[in-house]
């Protein structure tokens, strides 16, 4: 039997191997891992918002993955002096993929940046420097390092079983949470973690990085729902 096709998207930014340096379409092999322990098989979406229909065609399930901030014109508002590092092109093709994959009803995990991808499709707003609303750095404590903090989970959601301490490296969380997604999942500081949609066959995001740490289970249900 086939192993469920997962698709992986990327991101283009300058890389340096053997003797090279160049741009290249990048994602922590930590996702191919997870994706491949949990019983699939990964694919490489690099971000393009042409060709949507026919990666859509390919695969089985979607794992949009982690990376710089959102544009904030996606979501209607001006930049914050702590947005950077970001990624208009990649925003584009982000945004089309899953708007197109929730149209499909296709399993999708949304991580990170992803989730915040989610909630802008859904309508939802982004809070762009969460120490400035906290009081704290928590969530990021080190940048180029993992933080690492409880999280609070709803036990009838799809992440009921997921326990313990979370990996995080952001800044940024969610605002306004978007239409027909459901909070699941929450810091000790009252931070959003992670939502779900309770109509769709799976569609969860978390805030957190789940290739990072030691639970497979999320990568699990996501390569189960691709493979029904």
């Amino acid at each position: 039997m086939a192993k469920p096709l997962i698709g992986i998207t990327t991101y283009v930014e300058p890389a340096s191997w053997s003797y090279w340096n160049q741009d290249a379409a990048l994602v922590p092999y930590d996702y191919v891992r997870a994706v491949e322990r949990a019983g699939g098989r990964a694919l490489l979406v690099p971000p393009d918002d042409e060709g949507i229909e026919e990666v859509l065609d390919a695969v089985d399930g979607l794992v949009f993955s982690g990376g710089g901030d959102l544009t904030p014109e996606t979501y209607g508002t001006e930049a914050d002096p702590a947005t950077k590092v970001t990624n208009p092109e990649r925003d584009r093709g982000e945004l089309a993929l899953l708007t197109a994959a929730l149209e499909r009803d296709l399993p999708v995990l949304a991580i990170c940046r992803g989730v915040q991808v989610l909630n802008v499709v859904r309508g939802g707003e982004i809070v762009q420097h969460l120490p400035d609303v906290l009081g704290h750095e928590e969530h990021r404590a080190v940048v180029g390092e993992w933080s690492e903090h409880p999280v609070r989970v709803d036990p009838s959601s799809r992440l009921a079983e997921v326990h313990g301490s979370v990996k995080s490296h952001h800044h940024q969380g969610l605002g306004r949470i978007g239409d027909g997604l459901r909070e699941v999942a929450w810091a000790e500081d009252g931070i959003v973690e992670a939502v779900e949609d309770p109509e769709k066959p799976f569609l969860v995001g978390v805030l957190w990085h789940p290739e990072a740490g030691e639970d497979q289970r999320l990568f699990d249900q996501l390569v189960e729902a691709a493979r029904k």
